[in-house]
């Protein structure tokens, strides 16, 4: 599943290749896509004629406020990846990937298309003056950005304390950190020397400014390599993002740590597989 960094890599190549460009069309291949409006028919007439003014990301969401030459008020598309979504910059020509689901057309015969394999991405039109919260209800439920001047060390401390569950099940959490997902916490636990089966209440306070500072680092260092690619993550070129080489060690589950040379372990924590070096995370 896409993570910040992934979407985030999406969000600026977004920005350099689509920034003021008109939707002239589009289709709708696969209506269970579209959450709102209702109504598919309605999706793509609400949005000719807009451009894009620019790419915002909120967690895993990114948003493109569209602006009307008829109208000074803002509209915004919503888009959410989930598991397998990719957003592709491709011309109309590009022969037709069997699982595109959202195609949006622009002038000099560009197009972007969502791409989506397992069908759980999804997208949205806010109309003119409406709160994007109202449409995207999840959006109200996502914690402070990671990069956020909020993200401090009081903050992550007051939403960890009196949470009796492992600190891995807690990143998880989009309530606790917007944007964070398996792959990063991962590591973000490895670079901070905490085991992901350490109870929340457990976790000591001088714990908290390593962890808060490693969740920066490696999501900041993923962005860097473009994302990660472990499956079939790719920006909005087609290319693959290159963290996973990086990796210290999410998916190296029996490889050598790269610090101390212990087997690295992977358990199951909540349904999701968690890895860790057993010597350098205590």
């Amino acid at each position: 599943m896409p993570e910040l960094p992934e979407v985030e890599t999406v969000r600026r190549g977004l920005n350099q290749l689509t920034l003021h460009r008109e939707i002239t069309g589009g289709d709708v291949l696969l209506n269970r896509t579209i959450a709102y409006p209702f109504s598919v028919d309605e999706f793509i007439p609400q949005i000719i004629g807009s451009a894009i003014a620019s790419w915002h990301r909120r967690g895993k969401y990114l948003l493109a406020q569209l602006t009307l030459s008829s109208d000074s008020s803002p509209i915004w598309l919503g888009v959410h990846l989930r598991m397998t979504g990719q957003l592709l910059w491709v011309n109309q020509d590009e022969p037709l990937h069997k699982h595109t689901r959202v195609r949006l057309y622009f002038k000099d015969q560009q197009e972007l298309r969502f791409v989506d394999q397992r069908t759980f991405g999804q997208m949205w039109y806010v109309p003119p003056g409406t709160a994007v919260e109202t449409i995207i209800t999840g959006l109200a439920k996502l914690a402070v950005d990671p990069f956020s001047p909020e993200f401090t060390i009081e903050y992550l401390a007051a939403k960890l304390q009196n949470r009796r569950r492992p600190i891995k099940t807690a990143l998880l959490d989009q309530s606790v950190v917007a944007g964070l997902g398996n792959i990063y916490a991962d590591e973000a636990l490895f670079k901070s020397g905490i085991l992901p089966t350490t109870l929340c209440t457990d976790l000591q306070s001088q714990q908290i400014e390593p962890l808060r500072t490693a969740i920066i680092q490696v999501l900041s260092a993923s962005i860097a390599a473009g994302g990660t690619t472990f499956s079939n993550f790719l920006n909005v070129k087609g290319v693959n993002g290159n963290y996973g080489g990086e990796a210290w060690v999410y998916n190296r589950a029996g490889e050598p740590c790269k610090v101390c040379g212990t087997p690295i372990q992977r358990i199951k924590l909540a349904g999701r597989s968690s890895h860790f070096c057993s010597q350098c995370q205590q």
